[in-house]
């Protein structure tokens, strides 16, 4: 049985906006913007790919990232966050970030066993 289920691929990059354009242009699909800082595209075929604000973002070096640069992240729903955040530590991931403000915020940060990161959001 699955833990979760796969939402969308997440880009951290300075400017959203321009960025989601430049994927629509490639992809086709819907933008729709969250608020300045986080946009979506709905690509046709039913892909999902979220452009967020990191202003302090630099591009990796292709190919080999410098050793502190987040290429990109996957985000998860899931229903029951405690259930699954128990069944992601015992397969192996690592918190990163579990301040979720109570379940405010509404999501978590882990990295898999190969370091990299991804979130467990509430469905």
């Amino acid at each position: 049985m699955a833990i979760a289920t796969y939402t969308l691929v997440a880009l951290d990059c300075p400017e959203p906006e321009p960025l989601a354009r430049f994927y629509q242009s490639v992809l086709g699909g819907e933008i729709r913007q969250y608020d300045e800082d986080w946009y979506d595209l709905y690509a046709e075929g039913g892909a999902r790919i979220a452009f967020q604000r990191a202003t302090d973002h630099r591009p990796p070096k292709w190919p080999q990232a410098a050793s502190d640069s987040q290429q990109l992240h996957l985000d998860f729903t899931v229903t029951d966050m405690e259930k699954a955040h128990e069944e992601v530590l015992a397969v192996g991931a690592t918190p990163l970030d579990l301040d979720d403000g109570g379940g405010e915020r509404g999501w978590r940060v882990y990295a898999d066993p190969a370091g990299h990161p991804f979130c467990l959001c509430q469905g």
